[in-house]
């Protein structure tokens, strides 16, 4: 007996290690990339919210996606015209699908897309992975597959998934006593207590005063599991499946069942607040024929396995709803470019690849220096994660507002083209046409989002962001590869004093984030005053506060 109370002391002091280990890392891990096709290089477009908040309309989209189309903005690249939060109504429809706001988008959402789609763009739309969005109106947690495939059907191709109001997958499991297979008229069919499972991992058996009966432990975490393997049915075809709990523990628990190493289903317990030492807990569930499995674990061990599952999910609805839609319609396929928006809390860089085509690293930025600056220093150090198909995404541009100076907004532009990020605007574009409907060709933050060179850096096909180079307390040296052997250097003056660095083009050659062949000499452009020079290796910068400079540089040709 006593040797028998150690060791369950023993097995108990293990689980509670692993769970504590496994709750400030990620531990649901996939090597599958989202693969959806898209966002082969950073997506450029323009979002409704950093200007016009919850002031939107169909009147107003359409006049930024014509502003769009005659500035110059398209043409350079800008294709996706976001609506963010604010366009849905209060309500659902008697489906269940969203509805746009009635009075601001009084046709519907599809036509809007249509008459956008003939000027040559894409249309985006905003949805929140919690119960209600940001700005409190309805969202998607728990709506995921009819929430896809109405972006499917409205024509949508690009989808920015926010974080308001989310509610994480409960790590803890609940106890199970027995399990009990029925059918719909409620006819029993199998009873299996819990001595009948395979436990793996930290599950157990227990069992306390209460109760005589043993039930489960160590299911939560992702620290163990328990498969029931010996259930028989007489025909293929839907069966109740309840389970029998232990009441325990205020707070929410939740399971994962998995019926024949396939089907998935989501179990939930709520706190205990009963009289009765059991309950139950009732799923519909499909078996087939003869003998079935069913195992109950739950796979998150942390925050961060919980948001990454819930956004893997609606990723895996976006991709199947694009696809059933086009084969219904006989239509061409429209992926929708996935931007996953939940502000860097959960490290979604380890593992945004698997679940969509950008994940934000940080929280909303804001109109001025320290913010971009805030947001550089952040994203700036997770270059690694980056690469076709998906990208780190610092927030949209906040270029053309607030008060930022000429030298801001080219810094700022310059730092995302150079981090590979996606240009998302968030100004007023409509700015940029004159009341006679004449492009402003001379405005100097048109000219800034405009600027081909600087954009090319961003959209470089070998899609890798820069490293940090060098640093002192001043100004950064970062680093980009460029395809066909070329290299972008820029200089960032980060805070308010003049400053000069120096770059040696020859210590740069050995490093992995370097792409320039040794040769005697190169060419070197500055990509916003269009000055070129050559050299044999260093360059020398004075650069004003809160400045850049940004070269392309390669070989010399003979």
């Amino acid at each position: 007996m006593i040797k028998n109370l150690l060791q369950f002391a023993q097995e108990t002091a293990a689980a509670i290690a692993t769970r504590t280990a496994n709750a400030a890392k990620v531990t649901v891990k996939s090597h599958n990339s989202y693969n959806n096709g898209v966002a082969l290089t950073p997506p450029m477009g323009w979002s409704s919210w950093n200007t016009f908040r919850n002031k939107i309309s169909e009147k107003l989209i359409l006049e930024i996606a014509n502003a769009m189309a005659k500035s110059g903005l398209a043409d350079a690249g800008y294709q996706y015209v976001n609506l963010d939060d604010c366009w849905q109504s209060s309500e659902r429809d008697e489906n269940g699908r969203f509805v746009a706001d009635y009075e601001a988008f009084p046709r519907g959402i599809k036509p809007l897309v249509e008459d956008i789609n003939k000027l040559g763009l894409k249309v985006g739309i905003y949805s929140s992975n919690g119960t209600h969005t940001c700005e409190d109106l309805p969202a998607s947690l728990g709506h995921e597959a009819v929430d896809a495939a109405t972006f499917a059907e409205w024509g949508i191709e690009y989808f920015k998934y926010d974080f308001c109001h989310n509610k994480p997958f409960p790590t803890s499991a609940p106890f199970i006593e027995s399990i009990i297979i029925s059918t719909a008229d409620g006819t029993e069919i199998a009873a299996l207590s819990a001595n009948r499972a395979e436990l793996q991992g930290h599950a157990r058996l227990a069992t306390d005063t209460k109760h005589p009966n043993e039930y489960i432990i160590g299911l939560s975490s992702n620290i163990g599991s328990a498969t029931f393997s010996s259930i028989e049915v007489p025909e293929d075809g839907n069966y109740v499946l309840s389970v029998i709990i232990r009441k325990k523990g205020q707070y929410y628990k939740y399971a994962r069942v998995i019926v024949n190493g396939k089907d998935e289903y989501d179990m939930y317990a709520a706190p205990t607040r009963g009289s009765t030492p059991d309950g139950r807990l009732q799923l519909n569930i499909k078996l087939k024929k003869g003998i079935n499995t069913i195992r109950f674990f739950n796979p998150f061990a942390s925050r961060m396995d919980a948001a990454a599952c819930q956004y893997t999910r609606m990723g895996e609805e976006l991709k199947k709803a694009t696809k059933e839609y086009a084969k219904k319609n006989d239509t061409e396929e429209k992926p929708i470019c996935y931007s996953i928006c939940e502000w860097g809390f959960n490290r979604p860089w380890n593992w945004g690849r698997q679940a969509g085509n950008l994940w934000r690293t940080t929280l909303d930025i804001s109109a001025n220096w320290a913010s971009i600056v805030a947001i550089y220093e952040q994203n700036v150090r997770l270059a690694k994660h980056a690469g076709p198909g998906g990208w780190n995404d610092p927030d949209m541009l906040e270029v053309g507002n607030g008060d930022l100076s000429i030298e801001e907004n080219r810094a700022h532009f310059a730092l995302w083209c150079m981090m590979a990020a996606p240009l998302i605007l968030g100004n007023d574009i409509r700015r940029f046409i004159d009341e006679d409907g004449n492009v402003k060709s001379d405005d100097e933050v048109l000219k800034i989002l405009t600027n081909k060179e600087l954009i090319a850096i961003d959209q470089d096909k070998l899609g890798v962001q820069c490293r940090r180079h060098k640093s002192n307390v001043k100004v950064d040296v970062l680093v980009k590869p460029l395809e066909d052997g070329e290299t972008a250097i820029c200089f960032f003056n980060k805070f308010g004093d003049k400053s000069t660095e120096s770059v040696s083009i020859r210590e740069l050659l050995p490093t992995e984030y370097c792409t320039l062949p040794n040769t005697e000499e190169y060419e070197c452009r500055e990509l916003w005053t269009g000055e070129d020079f050559t050299t044999d290796d260093i360059i020398t910068n004075t650069l004003d506060p809160h400045s850049v400079k940004i070269y392309r540089i390669k070989a010399k040709e003979d």
